[in-house]
Parts: structure tokens; C-alpha cells; sequence
């Protein structure tokens, strides 16, 4: 597939994620007193902001920050500090550092930044063969226990803000890249198994609202007016919009306002109601192709950082995308994952532009 075409597919698929999303705002916001019209033109905005990153990073050379990748990680780590400092506290967490009228959070970004943390850090390795002289401790220090310390790092400043979906997902980025990187399948599924044993420790540091989440997934009914409500409400939404969806802006559950967090988190069942199973299919054929597109670039380049960027790229999305949808049909605990270009969220939506331009950039190599 020639470069063009690889290329022209990044953009396409982009832009009609950015319209179906901005569309889904417009209605999720339309007349409502919860949720303000603002956000449309915010996220308007910002679309073409991001449009103008995208073209930018199309031009300039990925390189450079594999040069810089250790020390965009140091200053994300520091940013993740300050948060937990001085950070601004909405909606019974503190994420967001405020510049002025702006605020952003430090740990949408850390999904890059550790993406090309990673992709430096195994793309300096040569392959095992070359290693001879190493032992089978130093071989697992170097490739497993030293980059998952790397990783464990911005995880656990993340979880204390806290954000549990987010932690997971720099996790799920860690496991794709040790995959990539070659790394023995028997140590792969033994930090696995690892980590499932853990889990019943790991219960005792979540918070009780995480615990109930988790509870409201096994059974919603439990809690139908206060954990269970959102997701209960949800699944109403997607089932209500059949197969060709109520039309736009008359979604019931939308529009009386019984759907709570419509535009950031469960965006996703705005278009389930109102465009039905035919929009929703649409929307997961998108990023299915999107992704495609992704592997189909880390197959062309030659160089190993950047098939490590395109595997990391497409390992957040298809994560995002996954937890996300099967969240807002129950098939997930609620974690607080947005869709990609699609829930409202400015550094989210920012983050996610930033990978589509070095996508765009690797596509012209």
C-alpha cells in the first residue's frame, strides 16, 4: 500500500470520527441545562486545533522525540506529582492542572509519553540472540522487571488521583509492548497469572465508590438509583434505539436527561439510541479500519522505534475503544475510559490527535 493511500486513510477515518463525535455533543448538550452547549463548541475547537497538530507532526520529523522521549517521561512523571500537590479537585477526584482559564490533564498524556518511553527503551535492545553472554536474571531485569518499574511509576500516581481506568490502560500499553518487544510468552503469562493473585490485595486499596462499581457490575440491581443507575440507564439507551436509532436529537434518555455523563464516558450509548445498531456498527467499522491502518504502517517501517510507537498507537486505541463500548453495554466495570475523538474531554481529544500525526509522520516513511 502506497504511502499516499496509508496516509489519506489517517486523515479520512479521523475526520469522520471527529464529525460522528461532534454530532453526539451537539445532541447530548442540545437544550439540556445539565450539560451545557458549550462543550459542542469547545470540542469544536479543538477539533481544529487538533487538525493543525495533525498536519504539523505530519511534517516534522518522529525522531526527535525519540530523542526526547526519556525526558517528556521525567516531566509527565513531575506533572502526575503536581497533581496529587496542587491539582484541581471535580467530581470527587484531583487530575487537572490549571494554566489560567485552561486546565489539562497530565495523564492523558502520560499514555504517549509512555508510549515513547518504551518504544526508545526496547528499540535500543538487539535481540536476544546477540546477548549470549547475558543470563537468563539479567535478560528478565532488562527486559521485563526494569520497564514494568518504568511503567508502575506513572500507574500508581495515576491510581492516587484517582483514576483506576486510565492506570489500567498504561498497564494494558506495558503488556503490548513486552509482546512486541519479543519477550518470552512464558514470562509474559506468568506476570499474568502475577497479577490475578494480586487482585485480591489490590481490593483493599480501591476506593468504596470503585468497589461498588465493581459490585454494580456483577449485579446493577443491587444499587438501581445510585451505583447502578448510570449503567442501568445506559443499557435502556442503546436497547430503546433497535436497529435504525430514534433520529437525531430525539433520543428519550438523552434528551429527558436520565443518562448521566452522556458526553464524556457514555457518549457511545447517545449514538446507540439514536442512530441504533446500523450507527453503532458504523462507528466501531471506523476504528476497526483506523487500526488497520495502524498495523498496515508498523509493517512499512523499517526503523523499530517507530513500529513500537505504531503498536503502542494502536494498542490505546483498541483498549479505549473495547473497554469503553462494552462499559456503556455492561460487558465492563465502569472505569471512566472516554472514546477516542469522540467523548468530550480536551486533553483526551488532544492526546489522541498527537497520535494520529505521528501515524501521519510514519506513514511518509
Amino acid at each position: 500500500m502506497t504511502q499516499q493511500t496509508l496516509e489519506k486513510k489517517i486523515w479520512v477515518y479521523s475526520f469522520a470520527l471527529i464529525v460522528i463525535g461532534l454530532a453526539a455533543l451537539y445532541s447530548a448538550s442540545y437544550n439540556n441545562v445539565r450539560v451545557e452547549q458549550k462543550i459542542f463548541f469547545d470540542q469544536l475547537k479543538f477539533a481544529g486545533i487538533s487538525f493543525l497538530v495533525m498536519a504539523f507532526l505530519g511534517r516534522t520529523d518522529y525522531r526527535k522525540f525519540y530523542d526526547g522521549a526519556y525526558f517528556f517521561y521525567f516531566v509527565n512523571v513531575l506533572l502526575l506529582v503536581m497533581v496529587l500537590v496542587m491539582g484541581r479537585h471535580a467530581l470527587g477526584a484531583q487530575r487537572w492542572i490549571n494554566l489560567g482559564e485552561f486546565s489539562f490533564q497530565p495523564s492523558e498524556f502520560m499514555k504517549l509519553t509512555l508510549i515513547l518511553m518504551l518504544g526508545r527503551y526496547f528499540a535500543k535492545r538487539r535481540v536476544h540472540l546477540s546477548f549470549n553472554f547475558l543470563s537468563k536474571t539479567q535478560l528478565l531485569v532488562r527486559d521485563l522487571i526494569y520497564p514494568c518499574f518504568l511503567t508502575i511509576i506513572p500507574m500508581y500516581l495515576i491510581f492516587k488521583q484517582p483514576d483506576l481506568g486510565t492506570a489500567l490502560l498504561l498497564f494494558g500499553i506495558f503488556f503490548v509492548m513486552i509482546f512486541a518487544g519479543g519477550l518470552s510468552y512464558k514470562y509474559i503469562f506468568n506476570l499474568i497469572f502475577l497479577c490475578l493473585a494480586f487482585f485480591p490485595i489490590g481490593w483493599n486499596f480501591l476506593r468504596q465508590y470503585q468497589k461498588d462499581r465493581l459490585l454494580v457490575f456483577l449485579n446493577p440491581n443491587i444499587d438501581p438509583l445510585g451505583a447502578g443507575y448510570t449503567i442501568i440507564q445506559s443499557k435502556i439507551a442503546i436497547g430503546s434505539g433497535q436497529v435504525f436509532g430514534k433520529g437525531w436529537l430525539a433520543g428519550t434518555q438523552n434528551q429527558l436527561n436520565f443518562l448521566p455523563e452522556r458526553h464524556t464516558d457514555f457518549i457511545f450509548s447517545v449514538i446507540g439510541e439514536e442512530w441504533g445498531l446500523v450507527g453503532s456498527i458504523l462507528v466501531i467499522a471506523i476504528y476497526f479500519l483506523l487500526i488497520l491502518s495502524i498495523l498496515d504502517i508498523a509493517t512499512h517501517v523499517k526503523d523499530r522505534f517507530g513500529v513500537f510507537v505504531c503498536m503502542g498507537i494502536a494498542a490505546i486505541l483498541t483498549l479505549q475503544v473495547i473497554i469503553n463500548i462494552g462499559m456503556v453495554m455492561g460487558m465492563f466495570p465502569i472505569v471512566g475510559i472516554t472514546l477516542p475523538f469522540i467523548s468530550y474531554g480536551r486533553s483526551s481529544f488532544l492526546v489522541t490527535a498527537l497520535m494520529m500525526g505521528f501515524l501521519l509522520n510514519l506513514s511518509r516513511r
